[in-house]
């Protein structure tokens, strides 16, 4: 089992910068691939930006340049730091936890965290 809780969404005027945490706990962080997907009202969840195990990392096209993703293993924690924000990166942020082994696949997900762009 894995816990995800994000933090750090909030209030942003466009242009402006935050930055997302998920704190994980209670299983091997290091093993899991974790991702940020956003959902804004009346859309499909869809990938921001994901972290393997091994330090790799993919961007949705809409936020290359803009977003970065990072893992920090000693507080089994990943960031999200978006900077450049406009209408449509306004949306519920979700952490993700997946791994696949043996055939079996875990997938976690937190509470979401709302992100909101306006002046």
């Amino acid at each position: 089992q894995v816990q995800l809780v994000e933090s750090g969404g909030g209030l942003v005027q466009p242009g402006g910068s935050l930055r997302l945490s998920c704190a994980a706990s209670g299983s091997i962080f290091s093993s899991y691939a974790m991702g940020w997907y956003r959902q804004a009202p009346g859309k499909q969840r869809e990938l921001v930006a994901r972290i393997r195990s091994a330090g790799t990392t993919n961007y949705a096209d809409s936020v290359k340049g803009r977003f970065t993703i990072s893992r920090d293993y000693a507080k089994n924690t990943v960031y999200l730091q978006m900077t450049s924000l406009n209408d449509e990166d306004a949306a519920v942020y979700y952490c993700n936890a997946w791994r696949m082994v043996w055939g079996t696949e875990d997938n976690y997900w937190g509470q979401g965290t709302q992100v909101t762009v306006s002046s």
